[in-house]
């Protein structure tokens, strides 16, 4: 009974992210071919069979039984449906065939613009209701890698980074940017031990932040601003969250433990922590951990080593799971142990910080969409289809309202981003006719119009059932 609830759990939230994110995406392109005088003859969310539709109008509204995406079909467009019928005559004035080219662009276009806006709406009223965290500069250690350029120019673990190029410096996210880096000569301004110490960098510093990037991508690793450098956030390994079903929740470990060590090796910090992990590829480990509260119950894999009245140290042996090209515990580190503040922002700032998530993850999508391409990252383990969107879905969900809506803000981008690309059947196969017809003033036949969309459809099926697939091996192996 209960796996039967967890899967109707599951199925409620992928309906309710994809349900949402369908909505707005067809909306666009209705509320836009309205706009324009198109006769539209229906609006579907899901596929079917239809569990109810209702003609209003010209447009036959339908629910479909299968939650997996939706469609608008308006009169005279070649669509996925392969429907032809009538395109042979001469063109009506309510038909999309019979309006300017700009026009049917703007219609094609607007369900990807509506997702991104909604993406924009999203981390915004997020923004407003919880507030923007950041970290006061002046509360992180940092932490050095050794032979880097940050050892280099002498900064040191435990190193407070107050000023940057000479100015006084407030939140420590705004230490490591292009912005900062770029400064000739860049220099730090740390406190250290109760005085502060002025730290200037190596000539050429953009020349071999430019080389140490290129040779990162080359070997598949992400080239951040910190590991570019050799320097980061020294957060304490004090846990926010841990993912339900991960190697973490199964061994006992819960929100708010501090991890002590990992293989026997002492673990001072949370990037410690990430390269013990990292390092074990996989294999079983033992893990202590202390527990601030021992109230609650401490898990069946966990054994007590020792009791200080509330407080307790566990001990567990814990397999990290493969993830990408990684391992993972299932934790997220607890960023308020440096004294992470929430500021409050007013509708127009909220706004802002919408728009520049959006903008963020947007180019984030292209440029992994581009990784995948070249091979750098592996298709198999990084692209996920309906299964693993219900999984991830019903995660968020269990983190709160909060968590679960920014995942379908981060869903809605990736929506806009696929529709876009210039596949036959998806918006961005159709502004490529458009575009061709709007240079050669012509469009193209409807023969070649059909096949190329029939290819198009074959491609997105073939997608379609190695995504499920994929995701089947990746969850249940």
């Amino acid at each position: 009974m209960e796996a039967l609830l967890n899967s109707f759990s599951y199925f409620l939230w992928v309906a309710l992210a994809l349900g949402v994110l369908v909505f707005v995406h067809e909306l666009g392109h209705f509320l836009a071919a309205r706009l324009f005088g198109m006769r539209v003859d229906a609006f579907s969310l899901g596929f079917p069979p239809n569990l109810f539709y209702k003609k209003v109008g010209d447009t036959e509204y339908r629910v479909g039984a299968v939650p997996l995406g939706g469609y608008v079909k308006i009169a005279g467009m070649v669509d996925e449906s392969l429907d032809a019928e009538g395109l042979e005559s001469e063109p009506q004035p309510d038909e999309f065939r019979s309006k300017p080219v700009w026009q049917r662009s703007i219609v094609i276009s607007a369900g990807v613009i509506f997702n991104l806006v909604f993406a924009v709406v999203l981390f915004g009223a997020l923004a407003f209701v919880y507030g923007q965290s950041y970290t006061p500069a002046e509360n992180v250690p940092v932490e050095v890698t050794d032979g880097t350029i940050a050892s280099e120019m002498g900064l040191r673990t435990g190193d407070r980074i107050v000023g940057v190029n000479g100015e006084p410096i407030e939140r420590f996210e705004a230490v490591f940017t292009p912005e900062t880096l770029s400064g000739d000569p860049f220099s730090l301004t740390v406190r250290r031990e109760g005085g502060e110490v002025e730290l200037t960098g190596p000539d050429g510093l953009a020349s071999r932040l430019s080389r140490r990037a290129t040779e990162m991508e080359r070997a598949g690793a992400e080239p951040s601003f910190e590991a570019l450098f050799g320097a980061g956030p020294r957060f304490p390994p004090v846990l926010a969250s841990v993912a339900p079903g991960s190697p973490a929740d199964g061994a006992g470990i819960r929100k708010g433990d501090r991890v002590l060590s990992i293989g026997g090796e002492p673990t001072p910090s949370w990037n410690r922590l990430t390269e013990q992990v990292a390092a074990s590829e996989g294999r079983t480990v033992e893990i202590t951990w202390a527990r601030p509260d021992s109230l609650g119950p401490a898990g069946e894999g966990a054994t007590l080593v020792e009791q200080r009245g509330a407080a307790a140290i566990y001990r567990a042996e814990v397999a990290p799971r493969a993830a990408g090209d990684g391992y993972l515990l299932g934790v997220g580190v607890d960023q308020t142990a440096v004294g992470q503040r929430i500021e409050r922002l007013g509708l127009g700032e909220s706004v802002a910080a919408g728009v520049d998530q959006t903008v963020g993850n947007v180019t984030a999508t292209f440029a992994f969409i581009g990784k995948l391409v070249t091979g750098r990252e592996s298709v198999r383990d990084n692209v996920g289809g309906p299964i693993m969107i219900a999984k991830q879905s019903k995660e968020a969900a269990d983190l709160g309202l909060r968590a679960f809506w920014r995942f379908v803000a981060y869903l809605s981008i990736a929506l806009a981003v696929f529709n876009i690309l210039p596949i036959p059947a998806l918006d961005g196969g159709h502004l490529v006719f458009l575009a061709y017809e709007g240079i050669v003033r012509r469009e193209p036949s409807l023969k070649v119009r059909m096949v190329v969309q029939q290819l198009g459809v074959a491609l997105i099926l073939a997608l379609m059932v190695f995504v499920i697939f994929n995701d089947a091996v990746r969850i249940f192996g």
